[in-house]
């Protein structure tokens, strides 16, 4: 049987709430999903990666869990939060395509990224097998893979 908005329980009064368990029939879940308002207050880059969000509003913790993890300071991690941070702007332009600031940010966001990828990839190589279409030769296999520098060694 499914319960619409209104009905109330089929059996007057057998559904006590005192019994710590879940009423038949009462309902599974009052959604609530939080969403970040225009203009809202932004993480910087690190800790957005760090955090799991772009924005501070939404960083709801879990278990009374506060602070984000620390990140190696590493090429790597940089690309990461930098991939990240494009990654939540865009989704929030997905449901708020006017907000100017932040598309101006998110202009911002991928030239920058576009430039931290280039001097990465000139220092370390390719940072997947397609960007080897814009390098010399066909060097995927043979240059040593991220983890093989020891400046991205977490220490």
């Amino acid at each position: 049987m499914i319960l619409n908005r209104g009905d109330s329980c089929p059996v007057p009064n057998s559904c006590p709430d005192t019994s710590g368990t879940l009423p038949p029939c009462a309902g599974l879940a009052v959604p609530y999903v939080p969403f970040q308002q225009t203009g809202s207050e932004k993480y910087n880059q690190t800790d957005a990666l760090s955090n799991g969000t772009l924005f501070p509003a939404l960083n709801l913790p879990f278990h009374l869990k506060v602070e984000g993890g620390a990140l190696p300071d590493t090429p790597m991690t940089e690309l990461q939060a930098l991939d990240f941070v494009l990654m939540e702007l865009g989704h929030y332009l997905d449901t708020h395509p006017d907000d100017a600031e932040a598309f101006e940010l998110f202009q911002q966001y991928s030239t920058l990224l576009s430039s931290v990828s280039s001097a990465y990839e000139s220092r370390f190589g390719p940072l997947t097998r397609n960007r080897t279409a814009t390098m010399g030769s066909f060097r995927w296999l043979q240059d040593p893979w991220p983890w093989d520098y020891s400046q991205n060694e977490v220490k």
